[in-house]
């Protein structure tokens, strides 16, 4: 018998919103004080720069505001765990759009970020956070969307401080919904419950075909911290150097997860 399908599960949308303003905040922030040598270095994302890095950034947040402009669908398609593999076919894409788009931006980037910061507040006061949007992967519930942003958020950050050498915060609410949005697609893609998978503080989640277990500890458990786990599930890193670094750790036949991931790229 298939495993049951597990309810999604529910982000309460004035956290997701206020996670959103707290992490495009900090991003802000840090890049006012980018050299103009940082912002021409190179990112893990060729061919982008950091500069076309931040505008990117902008872009994922700016597009709340672009899609609760457009004319409202008649209903979601997309739910929200469908999310991460519809994003796949839009890469190649994607990494052509931001050097265009960055070579139309503002020479000081924080007027592009004042703008959707005071763009996003205006529109978010004004709207349903369960209308729906006409999303370029297909028409989503708004709250469904403003989770996507978080990942976007938290997931570019860690590729900001990376490449530019600097620690850009991560809101804590943010960083949370992340790591248990990416928890959730990777028990979606992979259903059952005979490995356990561990993100303290954020999350634990069962997937996997095979034996469930019923009480004490699990005999297939994979635990790692959330930053490994964005990266793991984002493709930033592979199993194998996780395991090596001690980043992760794992136990049990069906513990394994090199197949599973990345859950989205």
């Amino acid at each position: 018998m298939p495993p049951a399908k597990k309810r999604p599960r529910t982000y309460d949308p004035k956290k997701t919103a206020a996670a959103i303003r707290a992490q495009f905040a900090a991003v802000r922030e840090a890049a006012k004080a980018l050299t103009p040598e940082q912002l021409a270095g190179p990112t893990h994302l060729r061919p982008w720069t950091v500069r076309e890095l931040l505008v990117h950034i902008d872009m994922a947040v700016s597009a709340v505001v672009r899609h609760i402009d457009e004319p409202e669908p008649p209903k979601p398609e997309l739910g929200l765990l469908d999310w991460p593999s519809a994003t796949f076919p839009f890469a190649g894409a994607l990494a052509e759009v931001v050097p265009e788009l960055a070579s139309r931006a503002p020479d000081e980037l924080d007027e592009l970020f004042a703008r959707t910061t005071a763009d996003l507040d205006d529109r978010l006061a004004k709207s349903d956070p369960h209308r729906t949007l006409a999303t370029r992967l297909g028409a989503m519930d708004l709250n469904d969307f403003l989770v996507t942003r978080t990942v976007e958020l938290v997931v570019h950050t860690d590729d900001l401080n990376r490449a530019a050498g600097i620690d850009v915060p991560f809101d804590r609410q943010a960083l949370a919904a992340c790591t248990r949005f990416l928890a959730d697609a990777l028990a979606a893609k992979a259903p059952g419950g005979a490995t356990e998978v561990r993100i303290p503080p954020y999350a634990v989640v069962q997937c996997v075909e095979g034996p469930r277990h019923t009480r004490g500890t699990p005999p297939n458990v994979v635990e790692t911290d959330p930053l490994t786990w964005v990266r793991l599930a984002t493709g930033r890193t592979d199993w194998a150097t996780a395991l090596d670094e001690a980043k992760v750790t794992a136990s049990g036949e069906r513990a394994d997860l090199s197949t599973l991931l990345p859950v989205m790229s």
